[in-house]
Parts: structure tokens; C-alpha cells; sequence
């Protein structure tokens, strides 16, 4: 029989709702099970409705349902809130802290404080009761917990350590004595324990630019992108990296491009109100040709918005953000593997191009944990496109923005061989000094945009997946890959014919790939978490495609596969 259930943890912001629901999701992943994690907060430090959800399945998952299996409610509001989410499942609540007058199913009353405070002399052990109320349901092996724990707690001591898996053990023997049946679900874990690993978008991406060979990472801290920033932080000593939190997103990306001018591999870290601070710099990298790799992990906006959800409401803006014309790269990962592996590439095409690079995640992405097989470092090409010093020394003038047939000039840094590298924000003559003249202008220009031709033979095409002669092709970029392929399986088995298109490479369109995936399709659906289709717009402007239909979405919840159905349904698609 196979296994896919949803644990969901509701309560208020400072009662531990992450502690439970990480211990969880890493007691399923090191057993074998595929894990699937996402939380929903508020911006806010203590109260307010918060939830951590934990989807296990022994089938590969990248979407939260929208069932919930067993409710862990540490609040009345998580009763209220996710009661009709419950299928057949069980709601674990304490009794002295929810009062409930009918304790029938779906409750089952879990003394979490009184144990915790019996077995281990404090209550502040209630959240490793819960977890292993949670196990005992399940007939889970128990030594899997107890294993997380003691990573989890090894540096508090060995007393914090043996108290909470004794807190743990004692809520797992209380679910299996006192539930009504033996076990409400029984789980069998797989055989193969493969050593995949549990993590998140934002620690794939950190991971990806240790890999890249970062030299310089400069940001203001602001959600959702500063787990990238806090994570290059914690390696940065044994990878050599520079951190900086600067004083804003103005300073930031300054500092990056003057990193970058003098030679180092430097990137960035924000969010849509951060990179509103970051127009003017950004326009100093289009000019100077200056790389520049900027994570941009988007949330709901206009102005403060919704701070800790999500959205993907930034394409437009980041497509024409700064003063003018100059060639950019836009890259969407929609898993962790893509983050790890495309903010590698965002470097070597920031230095090929010598341009700025956005990796565009989002909240959802960002904070989900997901279970994947490790990363292969060595498939990492550090491509750096730098002059050598023999190049250098074999060249009589060294002009910064020379023209060539690709636009792309040799690129020296500062003191290199001898030699002056100069860089002017005004429009400059090929050895970067102020050259206002018209016929300098329009060689300028013509220089600058040219890159994009040869960029766009760069960018990789489309996913597909399902069928290639579906009738209706549902398209898709950056985080919504996981619903998509989630809905795509429902809808072929329910007898629909539907296949999924999905966009890592987001700009410049790879137009002659996507062309001949799309032209035969009889109709196109694009799903977007944002209220105007700023993709379908991009396809349409690039492709001249019509995109028949737009399924969006901009509450700032993430997509659920039953969501998307729901619109297509509403809709008349299927």
C-alpha cells in the first residue's frame, strides 16, 4: 500500500510550530520517504496564525495538496482554521490548552504539557510530545526521531538530549496505548534508504554560488531572500567569501559592482521593495558592462505588501527596471535542484555576457524544504572569460569596450599586466572614456544590445512534460513546476489530454525551441502566481503564440494542484 500523507502543525508565531515540523520532515527523509515541506507565518513575532505542513509519500512530490491527514493544533485558531481541511484524519490537541466539550473523532487528546512536565520535569518539552504523538499514529519506527533529535540538540548537552527524545518516546507510547485503534496510519518505510538530503530553496542557492566560486556577497537582509545571504555567511570562512551586510540595497549592489570591477565573482540578495533601491546601480552594470549576479526572491507587493508570502509579480519589473536599454538575463529555477545548478550558470553568464543576471525564486520556492539527491559539484564549470596576462601583454592599447563582431569586448581587470582599465557611466568611446558624439552613441548601443542575439542561443529551452500531442499545454515558469507536474498526472489519469511546458529561462526567450514545442498545441494555458499574466504577455510580445487562457493566482498562497484544476474546471477547459 502506497504512503502519501500530510501532517500540518497550526499555531502562533513563538510556539514552536518550526521545531516540531523540521524534526518531522527530517525523521520521514532519513527513514526513505520523499518529503515535501512549506510554512505558512506571519509578519509578525509572537501570535498571529501560523502553520508548518509535511507531506510524505514513498513517490517523488513537489506539491502540497490541499488534505490534511493529521492536524497537530497547538491553538483553537488551528482548529478553526484547518478543521475543514481534515479528510479522514486525526487532530491532536491538549486538552488543557484547547478546550474541547465532545472529545469524539476527529480529536484525540493528547495530554502534551502534563507529560512533558511528568517525564521531564518542564513543560517547555510539549513540542517533542507532539512529534511523537504524531509517530505513535503512524506506527512510525521510533529510533528515526530520536536519531533527529540528538542532532538537533547535541549542542545543548546531553541532559536536553535525553529529555526530549524521553518527551518524544513518552508521547509515542501515549498515541499507541490510548488512540482507539492500533494505529490510524500505518506506514511501512521503503527499502531504499538512497541518501538523498532535505533542503530548502534559499540553501540550494547559497549552496550553488559556494559552488560558483563567490568571492563577494553584499545585501540587506529582507524576506524571503535572506536565507541565501545567511547561508553563504555561515561557509563563508571555508570558502573564502566575503560577506557584507551593507547599510541598503543602494549600497549593496554598488558594492557588488565594485567588487565585480576589480575582479571578484560578486552577487546580491533581495526582494521586489529592495530591488525598487537598486534601479539606478543596475543601470551602472548595464552601462560599464560590469557582471553582476542579483537573487531576487519575490513577494507580494505594491510597497511592504505581504511580506512572508509569496508571489511572482517582479517579471515586468525586472525586465525594464533602470533608465534605457541594455541586455539582461533573467533565470527562474522551479526546484532545488534548478537553484543549485542555474545559480552556477547565472555567474559564467554574467561574465560571458558582462551583464547583469537575475535568479528569480520566491517564497514558496525559497522556504519549502524538499527532498532531492545530493548535487555533483564537479558538473560546476567555473567559467570565468577573463584576458589573461599574456593576452594582455600582446596588446598594444587595451580598449575596455572594444567592438566586436558579438559585442562582447576583452575584459581586463583593474592593474592587470600593466595595463589602465578605465569604466564611465556616461556613454563612453571604446578605450572608457566620455564620448557624447552621436555616431559614438548609436556604436555604443548597437554594441550593448547586440549580446542578446548570442545569449539567447544560450538559453536552454522549455521543459516538457506528459504527451507531446496533448490538446491543451499548460505553461509555466519558476516555482509552479511542482503543482503543474502534480496536475498534469491527475488530469491524464482522469482521461484529459494535457501535457506541461515549463520556462527555466525565462529572458531572452529561447525563441526557435519554444516555437516549435508550442506551435502545434491547440491550447495554451499560462499559470502564473501573479493578477496579470506577466509571462503570457512576455510569450505572446516574444513569440507572437496566443495564449488561449491564464489561470492565475495572487493572494499570496502558493499553488495546490486541486487550485489550478479548480480555475481550469471553472474555466471550461477540461
Amino acid at each position: 500500500m502506497s504512503t502519501d500523507l500530510v501532517i500540518k502543525v497550526g499555531g502562533a508565531a513563538g510556539q514552536g510550530l518550526q521545531t516540531i515540523g523540521v524534526a518531522l520532515a527530517k525523521t520521514f527523509k532519513k527513514s526513505g520517504f520523499n518529503v515535501f515541506a512549506t510554512q505558512f507565518y506571519l509578519s509578525r513575532v509572537r501570535g498571529g496564525h501560523n502553520t508548518f505542513q509535511v507531506r510524505v509519500s514513498d513517490e517523488p512530490i513537489r506539491a502540497m495538496p490541499e488534505k490534511v491527514d493529521i492536524l497537530i493544533a497547538l491553538d483553537e485558531e488551528s482548529i478553526e482554521e484547518q478543521i475543514e481541511e481534515m479528510t479522514d484524519g486525526v487532530i491532536i490537541f491538549d486538552n488543557e490548552v484547547i478546550k474541547v466539550n465532545d472529545v469524539k473523532e476527529p480529536f484525540f487528546h493528547v495530554p502534551m504539557l502534563k507529560i512533558a512536565k511528568d517525564v521531564c520535569g518542564n513543560k517547555i518539552y510539549s513540542n517533542s510530545v507532539a512529534s511523537g504523538a504524531a509517530l505513535g499514529l503512524m506506527c512510525f519506527e521510533f529510533d528515526y526521531l530520536a536519531k533527529v533529535l540528538t542532532e538537533a540538540f547535541k549542542k545543548k548537552g546531553d541532559e536536553i538530549v535525553d529529555n526530549n527524545i524521553k518527551a518524544a518516546r513518552a508521547g509515542y507510547d501515549y498515541a499507541k496505548k490510548n488512540f482507539p485503534s492500533d494505529c490510524k496510519f500505518s506506514v511501512s518505510e521503503p527499502s531504499d534508504k538512497d541518501g538523498r538530503m532535505l533542503i530548502a530553496g534559499n540553501d540550494a542557492v547559497g549552496l550553488g554560488a559556494l559552488a560558483a566560486g563567490v568571492q563577494f556577497l553584499a545585501a540587506y537582509p529582507m524576506t524571503p531572500s535572506t536565507g541565501v545571504m545567511t547561508y553563504v555567511a555561515a561557509n563563508a570562512d571555508d570558502f573564502n567569501v566575503v560577506v557584507e551586510q551593507a547599510e541598503d540595497e543602494i549600497a549593496a549592489l554598488n558594492m557588488v559592482l565594485g567588487a565585480s570591477f576589480a575582479g571578484a565573482r560578486a552577487m546580491t540578495t533581495t526582494s521586489g521593495g529592495g530591488f525598487c533601491l537598486m534601479s539606478e546601480a543596475l543601470g551602472l552594470s548595464g552601462i560599464t558592462e560590469t557582471p553582476a549576479v542579483i537573487f531576487l526572491s519575490q513577494r507580494p507587493g505594491p510597497a511592504t505588501g505581504l511580506p512572508t508570502m509569496t508571489e511572482q509579480g517582479d517579471l515586468q519589473f525586472v525586465l525594464t527596471a533602470a533608465q534605457g536599454e541594455f541586455p539582461r538575463c533573467v533565470l527562474a529555477p522551479g526546484t532545488p535542484d534548478d537553484c543549485f545548478y542555474m545559480t552556477a550558470e547565472a555567474f559564467n553568464i554574467a561574465d560571458k555576457y558582462q551583464i547583469p543576471v537575475f535568479i528569480m525564486s520566491d517564497q514558496y520556492l525559497a522556504d519549502s524544504l524538499f527532498t532531492c539527491q545530493r548535487f555533483d559539484p564537479s558538473k560546476v564549470k567555473v567559467e570565468r572569460y577573463l584576458m589573461s596576462d599574456e593576452e594582455l601583454a600582446d596588446t598594444d592599447e587595451y580598449k575596455r569596450y572594444e567592438i566586436t563582431p558579438t559585442g562582447v569586448s576583452p575584459r581586463a581587470i583593474p592593474g592587470q599586466a600593466g595595463k589602465v582599465v578605465v569604466a564611465d557611466s556616461d556613454e563612453h568611446n571604446e578605450y572608457g572614456h566620455i564620448d557624447q558624439t552621436i555616431e559614438n552613441r548609436i556604436l555604443m548601443n548597437e554594441k550593448r544590445m547586440k549580446k542578446l542575439d548570442l545569449l539567447r542561443e544560450d538559453m536552454e529551452p522549455p521543459h516538457q512534460y506528459g504527451p507531446k500531442d496533448a490538446r491543451i499545454t499548460l505553461v509555466g515558469w519558476g516555482s509552479t513546476y511542482g503543482p503543474l507536474m502534480e496536475v498534469v498526472n491527475i488530469l491524464i489519469s482522469e482521461g484529459h489530454s494535457v501535457n506541461h511546458l515549463h520556462f527555466t529561462h525565462v529572458f531572452p526567450l529561447p525563441l526557435e525551441a519554444t516555437k516549435n514545442i508550442l506551435g502545434n498545441s491547440e491550447t495554451i494555458v499560462c499559470v502564473e502566481n501573479n493578477a496579470t499574466g506577466q509571462f503570457a504577455k512576455l510569450l505572446e510580445y516574444e513569440t507572437d503564440l496566443h495564449v488561449s487562457e491564464n489561470v492565475l493566482r495572487s493572494d499570496g498562497k502558493p499553488y495546490s494542484p486541486e487550485s489550478i484544476i479548480r480555475s481550469m474546471r471553472e474555466k471550461g477547459l477540461i
